[in-house]
Order: structure tokens, then C-alpha cells, then sequence
């Protein structure tokens, strides 16, 4: 599901410059200057020192729950959402992080052998252990470049 983007022209009426400096100076921000934001960032039309400048400034002034809530929706729907056949049994299991994949791993495996669904985002090339992703395609045979719809369907199936 792809989001709806801000028009253009309502777009043109706003500016990033702006936009931080108004965050930096404590002032809330609109959610239409916070979808502005995050559409800049997914579209790769800001410059990466600005992304910095804008993440700092929440971080020294802080976020309003209507900023929070509206920071979250709009990166929620910045993307693709997948989705799943209505027949199956989806369950997530999200990490915070850590080390060693103690828990993603094997259960994932106690989880498919009940007939559950589990798509999972996991990480590469983190620090000394490796990510799951690394751990998993040490496996013989074991495949995660799965491009298309069809062929994450058939792994799932």
C-alpha cells in the first residue's frame, strides 16, 4: 500500500530549511510539515546533513504527541505494505536487538512447524556476531533475495 504523497504544489509551499528551523527553534510542527519531511527523506530529495540537522533537533527539543504520532504514521506509510493471504496464520516477532539470535531463530523454526506465517525484517552485517540475515544464509540452500510477490508466496506456502 503506497501512501498518498503531499501534492506538489502544497509541497512547493514548503521548504526543509524552513521546516528545521522552526523544529530547532521548539516550535510543533504541523503534520503536514512532518509528512513533507519524511516524503523529502523516502524520495531522497534532502541532503543527508539535513536529515542529521532535523533528527538532532527532535532529539534537543523533543516531540509533541501529535508530532509522534504523525512522525510514525507517516513513516509507517512511506512504503509498501505487503500483503497476506487471508488464510494464513501471520504472527510478527519483532528484536529490539542484542546479540546471538538466542531467540529470532529458533523460533522461527517452533513457530513454521505450527503452520504460522512469520515474515520478518532482520539485519545484516551487525557488528561482530553478523545479523540474522548472515546467520541464516550460512545455511546451505537457504535463500533471502526472494525478488518477487510470487516467490515470497511459494517460501510462505
Amino acid at each position: 500500500i503506497n501512501t498518498p504523497s503531499i501534492p506538489r504544489m502544497q509541497m512547493s509551499l514548503l521548504s526543509i530549511p524552513e521546516v528545521l528551523q522552526k523544529k530547532r527553534d521548539g516550535a510543533v510542527l504541523s503534520d503536514n510539515e512532518i509528512n513533507f519531511f519524511v516524503q523529502c527523506v523516502s524520495e531522497k530529495q534532502i541532503d543527508p546533513s539535513q536529515i542529521g540537522a532535523m533528527l538532532m533537533a527532535f532529539c534537543l527539543s523533543g516531540l509533541s504527541t501529535q508530532e509522534t504520532v504523525a512522525l510514525t504514521r507517516s513513516m509507517k506509510d512511506s512504503g509498501t505494505a505487503q500483503k497476506w493471504e487471508p488464510s494464513w496464520n501471520v504472527v510478527d516477532k519483532h528484536s529490539t536487538g542484542g546479540v546471538g539470535d538466542k531467540v529470532s531463530i529458533p523460533l522461527f523454526a517452533a513457530l513454521a512447524t505450527f503452520g504460522l506465517k512469520v515474515p520478518s525484517v532482520v539485519g545484516r552485517g551487525l557488528g561482530h556476531t553478523g545479523g540474522t540475515a548472515d546467520k541464516l544464509e550460512a545455511i546451505p540452500g537457504f535463500n533471502l533475495a526472494l525478488q518477487s510477490n510470487n516467490e515470497r508466496r511459494e517460501a510462505l506456502d
